[in-house]
């Protein structure tokens, strides 16, 4: 048996309840009575977006009231895509351009079933974002624009569709475009300059749609040898081919068709004079020009880091005797080659992850170029930098910001775009005489664990039951004996070779600056700090030290303490020193931007670990609770997605109810003295990367 509707007493409770209308001296009286009509799973649904409206504003909430009574009472109204519509103009342009896209939303939606068919682009978001990781093997940005087209990075598709029959079938419309989207990066659209074909057609957008129309036909060949599943879909949304068409994309669905070809066809309909293009449902729009400039920024970007990551292998192979020249190693993209050797042989294990994922991009990339829009790399080594890449020199903490992040908000189920502010800043300097202090007070725990840690560096990896070895393997040699005695053939394989351990680690501290560490914490992070650097530094582990903090999303500060690039020198000693206690913790863009620069090291292992006394908070209501927690945990799955571990050491002593769902059961320490900080950091690290 369903509930029963909610009456207008008990909606005006509801309201008054989330919106403090009493206070405010307005009557829920009015969008009440308009709630009161609606069946009571519509109501609860108002009242839901009422509620995180309000969380983001009072007058937001109000307005969406205001307006939900008559637009949900229409057959078939988006209403979750409408409130959507209204929380993101909000964010973008504040109340007014709220109340306006609420208003305009509603003007253009039917009063007809095709709302209900509708499927909104943020329903879709996630779904697409993996279906495409999956294919490419690389993430690639999503975002929704007034133009369905891609630039090879970033697929911008349409807010909503309602052009198939039902909401399956513009869900998989969704899928078709995107997919389409990156078939143009990943089957060479990009890679044919059709420009002295564009300038000949009076209309360049009628060109354009030409070239788009027939690398569709292409494209959807193309996909149908490797996703025929979706291929289906294409033709069953588009429909037939016109008849005079029908040899043009037999043409193209040969297996060795290319965008020349596209443009061939486009010269030959010039010819003989070309109407009113066709118009699929997938339709997309092409800008061959941005993509071309972006992709060969990528090119240059990722052949250079393979490019170094190469030259350091060959600086530490033994059997190079460090007198190769750069004729011995051509240029990863030589004149003639359209694929460098390297990439064809696919033998791309040994490289660090960084270099092997640039790897896999420049063999996407370079696939099917042909060698004259090639040029070569160049000879030159590798040479180290004392500072890294990325992490030049940045503004000051006022003006324009740094960067800006996405943010995740759990109760809209979408990204808040460009939503946090972030700025980048050096560490002030503190007193050096107290890291002097604190090196003399701990100078005996200091000596017991760089003992502790130099063990770990000389380390040797056993390798039992070897045909060779430098020792015998007692084990080997027991089985070997029991097997002679019954009668059966000894294994050969009894001796212990010992291999070195290269330790290829990349660690990132991220050191908690909020207001609650003032005090006994602060001192507490600031000796685990000096104590571990002074431990890593006999280890040669590459790390780095930032600090953060903030006040609202708007104003979130980075702090460089130590760079990957730096010395543990008097400036860093200094840095680490001037650690003080400032605002708050919003820690899910301190995790993007830190896991972001700690990606982007040559190293096979990559760990985060966090320094902080509490759970992520802010200035205000809405970052508090389940909401920061749950945009943490989104930063945390999105730096595991990059190959980062994550790992927190905490002085909350309830932090056992909040970062399991965070880190994971095995991933964090509570230590519930701060005094005991600085002890118990060092055997930590130890543990995590032994």
């Amino acid at each position: 048996m369903s509930e029963r509707k909610l009456f207008v007493h008990e909606l005006e409770a509801r309201l008054d309840e989330m919106l403090l209308l009493s206070l405010r001296q307005r009557s829920p009286a009015t969008p009440a009575a308009q709630l009161e009509a609606l069946p009571r799973q519509v109501q609860e649904r108002v009242l839901h977006w009422v509620g995180i409206a309000a969380q983001t504003s009072t007058e937001l909430g109000w307005a969406i009231a205001q307006r939900a009574g008559t637009r949900a009472a229409r057959p078939g109204f988006a209403l979750d895509d409408w409130a959507r519509a209204g929380l993101e103009a909000h964010d973008a342009g504040g109340l007014a351009a709220a109340q306006a896209r609420l208003d305009d939303f509603a003007a253009a939606a039917p009063d007809t079933a095709s709302a209900a068919r509708g499927v909104a682009f943020a329903a879709v978001e996630g779904r697409l974002a993996g279906f495409l990781h999956a294919l490419d093997g690389r993430p690639m940005q999503l975002r929704c624009g007034a133009k369905t087209w891609t630039d090879g990075e970033t697929l911008w598709l349409p807010e909503s569709l309602d052009l198939a029959a039902d909401a399956a079938g513009n869900r998989r419309l969704h899928t078709v475009i995107a997919a389409l989207l990156w078939a143009q990066a990943r089957f060479g659209t990009f890679n044919v300059d059709p420009e002295p074909e564009l300038v000949q057609w009076a209309d360049r957008e009628a060109a354009l749609d030409w070239f788009s129309l027939f690398e569709g036909m292409r494209l959807e060949a193309r996909l149908a040898l490797e996703l025929p599943g979706l291929a289906r879909d294409m033709a069953a949304l588009r429909g037939p081919w016109p008849a005079d068409l029908e040899p043009v994309a037999a043409r193209l669905a040969r297996p060795e068709a290319s965008a020349a070809d596209s443009l061939a066809c486009m010269a030959e309909l010039r010819r003989v004079g070309a109407g009113d293009t066709v118009h699929p449902p997938y339709r997309t729009m092409l800008d061959p020009l941005a993509a071309r400039r972006l992709r060969a920024a990528r090119i240059a970007r990722d052949t250079g880091t393979l490019r170094r990551a190469l030259n350091i292998m060959r600086a530490i192979d033994p059997h190079s005797r460090g007198g190769s020249s750069d004729s011995e190693y051509p240029p990863l993209a030589a004149d003639g080659d359209s694929v460098p050797a390297e990439l064809q042989s696919g033998d791309l294990q040994g490289l660090p992850p960084d270099a092997r994922a640039a790897a896999q991009s420049l063999a996407q990339d370079l696939d099917g170029i042909p060698p004259e829009l090639l040029r070569p790399a160049g000879p030159g080594a590798w040479r180290p930098e004392e500072r890294d890449e990325g992490e030049g020199p940045v503004a000051a903490s006022s003006g324009e910001p740094d960067a800006l992040y996405d943010e995740w908000d759990y109760r809209r189920g979408a990204w808040r775009r460009d939503w946090c502010h972030l700025y980048e800043s050096e560490g002030p300097a503190g007193e050096h005489a107290w890291v002097d202090e604190v090196r003399v007070r701990h100078a005996h725990l200091i000596r017991s664990i760089r003992r502790r840690f130099e063990a770990l560096r000389g380390e040797d990896k056993p390798q039992r039951r070897q045909l060779d070895g430098e020792e015998i393997d007692l084990d080997a040699q027991v089985d070997a004996r029991a097997d002679r005695l019954g009668g059966a053939e000894p294994s050969p394989r009894l001796f212990v070779h010992r291999r070195r351990v290269e330790r290829s680690l990349a660690v990132m501290f991220m050191v908690d600056m909020s207001g609650s560490t003032k005090g006994w914490v602060n001192d507490a992070e600031r000796e685990s700090l000096v104590l571990l650097c002074e431990a890593i530094e006999a280890l040669g582990d590459s790390y780095a030290i930032y600090g953060f903090s903030g006040w609202t999303r708007t104003h979130c500060d980075i702090y460089r303490i130590k760079r990957f690039g730096d010395r543990y020198d008097a400036a860093t000693r200094q840095r680490i020193a001037g650690i003080e206690a400032r605002d708050y913790t919003r820690m899910g863009v301190a995790v993007r931007h830190l896991s972001g620069l700690l990606h982007r090291q040559n190293a096979r292992h990559k760990l985060l670990v966090t320094l902080s006394d509490g759970r992520p908070d802010d200035h205000g209501d809405e970052y508090r609770g389940r909401y920061g927690i749950e945009d943490t945990r989104r930063a945390l799955l999105e730096a595991r997605e990059k190959g980062i571990r994550s790992y927190c050491v905490t002085i909350d002593r309830h932090g056992a109810d909040y970062l399991p769902q965070l880190y994971g059961p095995a991933h964090y320490t509570v230590i519930d003295d701060a005094k005991k900080l600085p002890a118990r950091i060092a055997d930590i690290y130890r543990k995590l990367t032994a």
